[in-house]
């Protein structure tokens, strides 16, 4: 039996492909690559989905995250609080501008525990980075709560929640400015690198627009010194395609992940929860498999499934943030997690039989 991968592309692609190669066709033989109307009509479109009044497209994820707190004007001598068990590109994000990151536990579902939040705020807190981790939305009423009474900015990080809501809301519509990546693996994803930020505010979405064209807002009168971080046309158009399936997108992640909650029965592994008031869009569905999760991934790979760690290293002992000076210990919640997760395979087109195949294996490891 062929392998059955954690995540594959080609799927998605081959389910539209007829709507993506006439998009291609169109931007390749229009002669307008950089900065068009393409760009123009994704960043209304992608605004309109989220639910804020701005959209503005970028290179990608990372950029989406550094620019964010550019414009905000947080750097050197502030703080900003982020969750532990993120990608190091949010960390990234805070530290790029000279910030300075301070850590905080996850809860039970994966996202920041907002009760943990307040007891990290000094007087250098300039925002809270919220991370939708795994297509999850975190408690935003309390944290958007919390902002509020601290006057802190809100940065969300929804680089994996396309489409997920916490109340009725939906991710990147809660804080001064929402943060995606459209990396080809992403629910909502791209043919190569892309991102975006959103804002309700005309005077972010102005500066994003600034600091992403060097700088500049007319040709060659340059304000700052910005970054060369433009959504490409061709990106653009592709990604408006998909955000026209992007609801059965989802729902199909969401069949997927009830297949798993239902047929896998095994109690060496913990599967996932969602918290009450959020949805999530499962663009991972995560196990702990706590004391076994390497033998268990092995197993797997010997019986013809692939799977993933979202993330074995946590940002903070990573080589880079040595200098943060976080020892091994100092996040027992953080660092159990990086030693327990393991993602199984999930992705568009993704066949019952692949799914039952995964299910058996599961559940027959002993």
């Amino acid at each position: 039996m062929e392998k059955i991968m954690q995540g594959r592309m080609d799927r998605g692609f081959e389910k539209y492909q007829k709507e993506y190669e006439d998009k291609a066709l169109e931007v390749l033989r229009s002669g307008w690559y950089i900065m068009g109307k393409e760009l123009e009509s994704f960043e209304e479109e992608y605004a309109r989905y989220v639910g804020t009044k701005y959209a503005v497209g970028v290179a990608n994820g990372l950029d989406a995250l550094w620019l964010a707190f550019k414009v905000l004007g947080i750097g050197e001598g502030d703080e900003v609080i982020v969750q532990g068990n993120t990608y190091i590109a949010s960390v990234m994000g805070i530290t790029i501008n000279g910030a300075t990151p301070v850590i905080v536990e996850p809860d039970k579902y994966y996202q920041i525990d907002a009760d943990k939040i307040e007891e990290k705020i000094t007087d250098k807190t300039k925002a809270i980075l919220v991370v939708h981790l795994y297509g999850q939305a975190a408690n935003m009423t309390k944290i958007c709560d919390i902002c509020k009474r601290h006057n802190l900015r809100l940065v969300e990080d929804c680089a994996q929640s396309h489409g997920a809501y916490h109340g009725d809301k939906m991710t990147g519509s809660f804080g001064d400015i929402g943060c995606f990546s459209f990396y080809p693996s992403k629910n909502m994803g791209a043919f190569g690198d892309a991102g975006a930020i959103t804002t309700d505010d005309p005077e972010l979405a102005r500066l994003m627009k600034i600091y992403r064209n060097y700088g500049s807002e007319k040709r060659y009168y340059n304000m700052v010194v910005g970054a060369n971080s433009r959504l490409d046309e061709l990106q653009a158009g592709l990604l408006r395609v998909k955000l026209t399936h992007m609801d059965e997108i989802t729902r199909e992640r969401e069949e997927l992940a009830a297949r798993y909650d239902q047929g896998i029965d095994n109690p060496l592994v913990i599967k996932p929860e969602v918290a009450e008031g959020s949805t999530c869009v499962w663009h991972q569905y995560v196990l702990r498999v706590p004391g076994r999760r390497d033998e268990f991934k092995q197993y797997l790979e010997d019986n013809g499934v692939g799977t993933i760690i979202h993330y074995p290293i946590p940002p903070h002992l990573a080589q880079a943030y040595e200098y943060l000076g976080i020892s091994k210990g100092s996040l027992p919640i953080t660092e159990r997690y990086a030693s327990e997760v393991i993602s199984l395979p999930i992705y568009t087109g993704m066949y019952k039989e692949e799914q039952e195949r995964v299910i058996e294996v599961i559940n027959s490891f002993r």
